[in-house]
């Protein structure tokens, strides 16, 4: 791998590599390469994969279209054709689309969704797969958290199942989770926006972490400084695409982020796809 790599900055305890490949490398001061957590470059979507010790995968949402497929190629064993789980955050397109290909050529152990009430072609398409090959599907909520091996899944939203549930925007429907591994602690928030923010805070439930996957592709409509202040993040990791219509991520966020103490924010638009280990 270090013939496509040109660069390498140390910031901190963070050592990042990066050049050709357009890679992004976080490996945190120990040398330990037991649990890696890929935040995917699927361009303007959100696509996470984790690696467990125990060697468990999980797929965090798919990303548009198929890019994640070529992604996956890249983190996983070419022989490798099986996941423990898959997460479907909420079902905006940029979240759903490559999942449903991900159900086609995959064998997945389960997927954990919240079952909002939403109409389009591909989430429809996901959950007839779902159901033609027969997958579990677990209904997400916050007393329902999972463990595989030593790596903890801490559902912090929604509080009730969203089964039937109608939202005016679906995006504050996604599922937020906390990953808890050897002492450090992820946030992951999907297209969590400032209305969703707000009822997490409400909940009173510890939202401190190590690492916040920043909700809703770094849009001014995410990522309040009182929210920002409570989750207190050592590094920020922003799934936006480059060159996206959007303008993700917007300056308002970028100047949260720096304003509540964030130094350190890696992007895929950047910085490609971004490894954390631990």
């Amino acid at each position: 791998m270090l013939l496509f790599l040109n660069k390498i900055w140390r910031i901190g305890g963070v050592i990042i590599l990066g050049g050709y490949a357009a890679l992004a490398v976080l490996i945190w001061q120990i040398p330990n390469t037991d649990f890696k957590i890929y935040f995917l470059n699927v361009g303007q979507g959100d696509s996470i994969f984790i690696k467990t010790p125990e060697n468990h995968q999980i797929l965090i949402d798919g990303g548009p279209k198929n890019y994640v497929l070529a992604e996956l190629d890249k983190v996983m064993p070419f022989f490798d054709k099986s996941l423990d789980m898959v997460v479907l955050t909420h079902p905006h397109a940029d979240h759903v689309d490559g999942l449903v290909e991900v159900l086609k050529r995959y064998d997945v152990g389960m997927i954990l969704m919240t079952g909002v009430d939403y109409k389009s072609p591909d989430y429809e398409e996901f959950l007839k797969v779902a159901a033609e090959k027969n997958i579990k599907i677990m209904i997400a909520k916050n007393d329902k958290d999972f463990k595989f091996g030593n790596v903890v899944f801490d559902l912090l939203y929604p509080s009730n199942p969203f089964l039937d549930a109608n939202f005016k925007n679906v995006n504050n429907s996604s599922i937020v989770m906390k990953i808890l591994y050897g002492g450090k602690k992820i946030l992951l928030t999907g297209d969590m926006e400032l209305e969703e923010e707000s009822l997490l805070m409400k909940t009173g439930l510890d939202l401190k972490a190590d690492i916040l996957k920043v909700g809703h592709h770094g849009s001014k409509t995410s990522s309040s400084k009182k929210f920002l202040n409570l989750v207190n993040p050592e590094i920020a990791i922003i799934q936006s695409g480059k060159g996206n219509s959007f303008g993700h991520p917007h300056e308002e966020t970028l100047r949260n982020l720096k304003d509540t103490g964030v130094n350190k924010i890696y992007r895929n638009d950047i910085d490609g796809r971004i490894e954390i280990s631990l």
